[in-house]
């Protein structure tokens, strides 16, 4: 995994996995998978699905990058405090996985809390199992 700038601010993390270093054949498996990693986690809570792919492409001027086959983002929170209201602006966490022609690209956005970040990485790695 590694950590890029998108659009020359927002920090991400990024892990793109070959097909055949995984037993997921698509994107749909691989949201199970973080489902279920996110219901069984002692903070995290589950919220539902995004499909990105699906509302791109009935916009009449929506655009979607060559390559990308699918795209979904799996919503999810570890807001164990809420100290603030402007912390609502950085919450809730999104898990993107794309499905391009020879990979799954597994993405999110920094997250403020440092145990997030490990949990998510860890679940990112967890899709690796070949």
């Amino acid at each position: 995994m590694k950590q890029i700038i998108v659009m020359d601010k927002y920090p991400v993390f990024v892990l793109e996995i070959a097909k055949r270093e995984t037993s997921y054949k698509n994107v749909d498996e691989i949201l199970a998978y973080l489902e279920e990693q996110i219901k069984t986690h002692p903070i995290a809570t589950y919220i539902g699905i995004f499909d990105h792919y699906a509302y791109t492409s009935n916009l009449a001027e929506g655009e979607i990058g060559e390559g990308i086959k699918d795209a979904k983002n799996i919503i999810c929170c570890f807001g164990k405090k809420l100290p603030k209201a402007v912390i609502l602006a950085v919450r809730p966490r999104s898990i993107g996985v794309a499905e391009m022609t020879e990979s799954f690209v597994v993405s999110f956005l920094e997250a403020p809390n440092p145990d997030a970040n490990t949990a998510m990485e860890k679940w990112a790695n967890g899709i690796i199992n070949i």
